[in-house]
């Protein structure tokens, strides 16, 4: 599935990293501690955060992450806005908790096998 499909669905709003919408996932991953997230998130990841800072599109090109959705209603930066762009990351924005989100993805059957 990809970024633009989940955006649809969800009905989440774009606020950054347009170029990529058509980015394939492959699963998703809670987490606001970077260095967890780094550790066990994989290619492909929809990443569900409450970070808005520039160090998530750092890990999330690292990573090869499909998107970033800041959840419960949280907006990005400026400079994580124009990083986002440059980088082609999507980032999505959200006003469930990433707990409520993440079941609904789930449900949808991306990632129920993803290692």
């Amino acid at each position: 599935m990809q970024v633009r499909e989940i955006q649809d669905i969800f009905h989440l709003k774009m606020v950054a990293g347009k170029k990529g919408l058509d980015n394939e996932i492959t699963g998703g991953y809670c987490g606001d501690l970077l260095s967890d997230v780094m550790a066990n998130s994989f290619k492909g990841t929809l990443w569900f955060t409450i970070q808005g800072h520039q160090n998530i599109l750092a890990v999330a090109v690292l990573k090869e992450m499909a998107a970033i959705i800041l959840v419960n209603g949280r907006l990005p930066d400026d400079d994580t806005k124009a990083k986002a762009d440059d980088e082609g990351i999507p980032i999505l924005v959200c006003d469930l908790p990433a707990y409520q989100l993440a079941g609904q993805l789930y449900e949808t059957g991306i990632g129920k096998t993803a290692e």
